[in-house]
Order: C-alpha cells, then sequence, then structure tokens
C-alpha cells in the first residue's frame, strides 16, 4: 500500500490537525478551500437569482 495515501487525509476538515502538514501541503489545501468557497458563492448567487426573478414575477 502506497505510504502516502495512508499519511495524507483525503478531504480537508475544518480543525482537523496542519501540524504534520508540509508548506505545499498547507497551499494545496488553501487552493482547495478558495475553490470550494467560490463554489458556494455560486451557489449561493444562483439561488438568489432565482428567488428574486419568482419575487418579480410575483410583484404587482
Amino acid at each position: 500500500m502506497d505510504e502516502d495515501a495512508i499519511r495524507k487525509p483525503r478531504g480537508h476538515e475544518v480543525g482537523m490537525m496542519l501540524d504534520a502538514m508540509s508548506v505545499e501541503e498547507l497551499e494545496e489545501r488553501i487552493a482547495l478551500l478558495e475553490g470550494e468557497i467560490a463554489r458556494l458563492q455560486a451557489a449561493i448567487a444562483a439561488r438568489n437569482k432565482t428567488r428574486n426573478d419568482a419575487d418579480a414575477l410575483f410583484k404587482f
């Protein structure tokens, strides 16, 4: 079995231990989280647009 697969967690968990991670691993985590933040912001924007469109449709 691959040693890196055993040592490295597959995803990021809030509050997880960071002491054993290298600078490169930490930078990878930051990039992963920034991508997830962008994805979440896009989902919020889409939901807000849907809500605003519905409000405009039913506004008299």
